[in-house]
This record gives C-alpha cells, structure tokens and sequence, in this order.
C-alpha cells in the first residue's frame, strides 16, 4: 500500500492523539503526561527499545529496519518532535481546546508529537528499511534548550545517531506544501538585559537629577542604530527592546529603569558585532548621560544551519510526498529554535510543513491544522526508508 494512503488510514488515530496532548498541555521540562503518552505508545507499536528520562523528561524510540545494511551505508538517523506548549491563554473555543488555564499548545508541538507517533507506528509496523530509525520526543523547546540537555545526556552518541532531522508546522503556508532552505534557515536567541541607576529627584526640579526614563529611552534610539549603521545591510539583525519599566509617580523622576529585549542573528560574525556594538553604545550613554548601566547580554539558541548535503535529502523526500511544485525555497527566519544544537553536533536538516491559513505561531487563537498530519508523517516515513535505502 502507498505510505500516503497507508497514513490517510492512520490520520483519525494520529488526530485523536494530537487532540488528547492539545488538552492537557504541559510546560517546559515538566511534560510528564505526555512523555508518559508518548512512551506508551511507542511501546504498544513495537518499537526495539524505548528510553526515558533523557534530558529530565524525553523520550527516544528506536526502531530498527529488516534489511542488512551496506558497508558505507547510512546507519542510524534521528528524527526529533518537541512536546511542550506555552504559558497563553487559549482563544479558539474548539472541543479539545486546553483544560488548564493559561497554557495551551500555541506552536503545534502537539502536531509535530502526534505525527512523529504516526510515523513511528507505520515505520514499526513495515520496517521497509536498514539500520535504525531513532524517534526523539523533546521536552522545553519553548526556552529551555531541552535539546542541549537531552545531547547533555548522551543521546546522539548512546543511540549512534549519524544524521538528525527535525520538523516544524508553518502557518501560512498551504497544507500539502514543505518550505526548506540549506543554510541559515532559523536565527539565534539572545538576551539582552539592562538596568540604569541614575538620580532620583523631583520631576520638577530635573537638573538635580540624573534621569532614569531619559537615559532610557536614549538608549533604545540608540540601539538602533547598530541594525541600521553597523551591521552590513546584505546580512540580518534584529534588537528588539520589549520591556522597559520605570517609576511609580507621575511627579517623581525615578532613581532606576530597566529594559529587557532580544537581539536575533544569522551568522556567528553578525552576532559578535552585534554584542560588541551593543555594549560600545551602552558605555557611550552612561559616560554621556552620567548615570551607571549595567549589561547583562546572555546568549541563548544557536542559529539553525542546515547542512547542504542533508537539505537536498529532505528536499528529495518531500518531492516525492508533495510534489516538486510544493516543496518551495524560503528566506531565513528570525524566530529561533533550540533544533540548533542538535545540527552543531551532527548533519541534517529542519523543515516547514505547511498548516494552511491558521492563526501564527504563539498566537491564542492558533491551532495545528489536522489536514497537515498526512503529509507531515509521510514526509518522515519517506525521509527514513530513502535514507536508510539498500
């Protein structure tokens, strides 16, 4: 049977999972009900051996193929889900909407889970393949770099992952259609964190005061400047300064203000200048403005480069789930993704499965389209038995 009407078949199943994870969502590391989910069922499919507790709260499944494999040949290669949902408020009044205030599964990890699962049957069931197909269910994209921890824990070296592919849903982007690129295809994450001390006094005698909104806003103005006159306009970056809290009295110039905000990169060069010309601008207004600032400019994910030689496998298996004129080439993107630090370690590839004309990606009214899930989970199956091809 062809794998798309073989899932086609799997489709009320998988949705019914996805729908169930949709309810109850979980944050971060504490995912324990839908870590205990997922192992379950991977254990009910057959799967050779299922671990948990990998990064606190992951769970890897490993499926092996029924055919020998080649000399040279390919291996083993990880396919990766993420399991966690968001601190938002659900807006959509659907059926399965969440059960717990003020969570709710706002970027579809319930989907890519869900799909990961139906492809974990299938491959279970058919194991068209040789060498090992890996399936990693993740807890803590949303911040808490679960990727780094479950690596941290050994699970490219334990499980003898050669290559890693992951997955991510894309509003906006037609059911039935992939958008992929080599390279840069997902930006890094980091934090910038600054508290200004000046002098408190009374807003009507300002010269006796060093004034903490006043060198805050400078500084925002200012940060500014790094995207627009120190960064190569051929290249990417954005700061972004979201938070600034100041004061309590409409008549008082107060003594302290902080502001918080991130800055998104492409390349590792753009990042340092970035940092550099940061702290250089901060120096410049406390030494202009007399008041003391302090930077705290915290790295977080990695930027998302995929590997060439692994993009055009990815590519290839889409093609042949979607059709060439559905898988499109796309412009880097500036939201991050903590897929990143499984690509430093080994070769492979992410890509956007599209969700149609949904709501965005942390939005309360978004939802996982269930019309991608046939298409998401035949792009897996076809991703593994190409791969690991005899």
């Amino acid at each position: 049977m062809p794998i798309v009407n073989r899932v086609a078949d799997l489709q009320p199943d998988i949705q019914a999972w996805r729908r169930n994870i949709h309810e109850h969502p979980e944050l971060l590391y504490e995912v324990h009900r839908t870590a205990a989910f997922v192992a379950e069922r991977l254990r009910q499919f057959g799967c050779d051996e299922v671990a948990t507790g990998l990064g606190r709260t992951g769970v890897v499944g490993v499926i092996r193929g029924r055919k020998p494999v080649g000399r040279g040949d390919i291996r083993v290669i990880g396919l990766r889900a993420d399991m966690d949902a968001l601190p938002i408020e659900e807006a959509t009044s659907l059926p399965y909407a969440s059960r717990t205030p003020g969570r709710m599964h706002a970027c579809g990890h319930d989907g890519h889970t869900a799909m990961l699962l139906g492809a974990a049957r299938y491959l279970s069931e058919t194991r068209n393949f040789a060498g090992k197909a890996v399936v990693i269910f993740q807890p803590a994209e949303e911040g808490g770099a679960g990727a780094a921890a479950m690596i941290k824990d050994g699970l490219l070296d334990r499980f003898g992952i050669e290559q890693v592919y992951g997955m991510h849903n894309g509003p906006g982007i037609p059911i039935g259609s992939f958008a992929i690129r080599p390279g840069p295809i997902m930006a890094s994450t980091d934090a910038v964190d600054i508290r200004i001390e000046g002098r408190g006094g009374h807003a009507a005698r300002p010269h006796t005061a060093i004034d903490s909104v006043m060198v805050g806003a400078q500084l925002v103005t200012a940060l500014q400047s790094i995207v627009s006159r120190s960064v190569d306009p051929l290249e990417s970056a954005v700061v972004s300064m979201c938070e600034f809290h100041a004061g309590n009295a409409r008549n008082v110039i107060p003594q302290t203000a902080e502001l918080k905000g991130t800055v998104r990169t492409l390349t590792p060069e753009v990042r340092e200048l970035v940092e550099q010309r940061l702290r250089e601008v901060v120096d410049g207004v406390a030494r202009m403005t007399g008041a003391k600032i302090d930077l705290s400019f915290e790295r977080g994910y990695p930027v998302v480069v995929n590997h060439a030689a692994q993009t055009d496998i990815a590519i290839r298996a889409a093609r042949e789930v979607a059709g060439e004129s559905n898988v499109h080439d796309m412009p880097p993107l500036m939201g991050g993704e903590d897929f990143a630090y499984m690509l430093e370690q080994r070769p492979g590839a992410f890509i956007f499965c599209g969700n149609g004309d949904s709501a965005g990606l942390h939005h309360p009214a978004y939802d996982f389209n269930d019309e991608a899930i046939v298409h998401g989970t035949s792009y897996w199956i076809k991703l593994v038995e190409n791969t690991l091809a005899v």
